[in-house]
């Protein structure tokens, strides 16, 4: 596993630097394909905190943690991804038995088999979208009082999302074809 390992208002020490590649390097052995690791240290007056974002088959694995001790918050957060990658796996091996309960279903009709609930959409909402720059769409996700708010970038020619962070400042989200 690559990890890339930055610092924000802290000195990534070599002790540091190796205890987050030993624990972090531990999450290798649920992938088959070489992934990689975002991790980000910072800290705050009295929290450590430390972000990891792992790119996994067009799906991300996020995890971020915050304690006193920066090798507490690592520890945690190695806990938390080891449990997302648990549930991704044990979906994607479910999603594979139902395929084949589905494809035997076809191949027998007269068999009637029951399947699990899978999620469903219960509601499509539609809306007309105009040309708008990030902060009339920051306005306009404060006036509907949403955390969230998705609009036409006029300046990328995009459409774009826009989210309240914890912090109350705000992320962007910016689509990118890969």
């Amino acid at each position: 596993m690559k990890i890339n390992l930055r610092g924000k208002n802290i000195e990534v020490t070599d002790a540091l630097g190796q205890y987050v590649e030993k624990r972090i390097g531990k999450l290798d052995k649920f992938f088959d394909t070489e992934t990689e690791a975002q991790v980000c240290l910072s800290v705050t007056r009295e929290n450590n905190i430390i972000e990891v974002t792992i790119m996994l088959n067009g799906m991300i694995l996020r995890g971020e943690e915050s304690t006193p001790d920066m090798y507490a918050s690592i520890d945690q957060v190695v806990e938390k991804l080891e449990k997302q990658v648990e549930k991704y796996k044990t979906k994607m091996n479910r999603n594979l038995r139902q395929k084949s309960v589905k494809r035997m279903i076809k191949a027998d009709p007269e068999e009637s088999v029951l399947l699990e609930d899978e999620p469903k959409v219960v509601r499509v909402k539609r809306f007309a979208m105009k040309p708008m720059t990030v902060e009339e769409a920051i306005l306009q996700m404060n006036l509907l009082d949403h955390d969230f708010f998705l609009f036409f970038d006029a300046d990328v020619e995009a459409v774009s999302v826009i989210y309240r962070r914890k912090d109350g400042d705000y992320g962007l989200i910016e689509p990118e074809i890969s």
